[in-house]
């Protein structure tokens, strides 16, 4: 049995060796893994959805900066910035929603009807809240927000049953 070790330098560059033999890119893409399509259309969806809110929040964030008058007025204005405000939230977190719901699925032991019922549902949901209170807010009547607001009630029974069709198969 040999005693012999290494020096530093022999180390160092049988580390460099086994960088320059690594593949550059050790990590899949996601269209190579074995990620479920679902998988894929939260992650997508998830990230752009983020992207829009998150600018449509800096946006918000502006015109109050700037005191744009059609939002920071105080009166019928209250019910545009209310519902624009809360379009960008529940935007917001609905997006991270769908990116949480893709990253949990490989740990999830949903049927397949169950998965792509709730990846409907949700994927809907992130499109119907944030947009009925972004419709009810840009045109307003009074203190009541304009007809857009019609879209909320459905998107938010889509994603009650989204996260219902999770949530009863988690655990089993």
């Amino acid at each position: 049995m040999s005693n012999y070790k290494p020096t530093r330098r022999e180390r160092g560059e049988q580390a460099a060796q086994q960088a320059r033999n690594a593949p550059a890119n050790p990590v899949p893409s996601a269209a190579d893994s074995n990620a479920t399509p679902e998988e894929r259309r939260h992650f997508r969806l998830g990230w752009w959805s983020l992207l829009v809110f998150v600018c449509l929040g800096i946006v918000l964030e502006g015109m109050l900066a700037l005191k744009a008058p059609w939002y920071v007025n105080v009166g019928d204005n209250e019910t545009h910035r209310l519902m624009l405000r809360l379009g960008h939230a529940h935007g917001t977190l609905l997006s991270v929603l769908n990116i949480v719901f893709a990253g949990s699925l490989a740990r999830l032991s949903l049927p397949a009807g169950a998965r792509v019922l709730a990846s409907r549902c949700l994927a809907a949901a992130t499109l119907l809240v944030p947009g009925g209170f972004l419709l009810g807010g840009l045109v307003t009547h009074g203190a009541d927000p304009g007809l857009g607001i019609i879209l909320l009630p459905a998107g938010a029974v889509l994603l009650m049953f989204g996260i219902f069709q999770v949530a009863r198969h988690t655990g089993k």
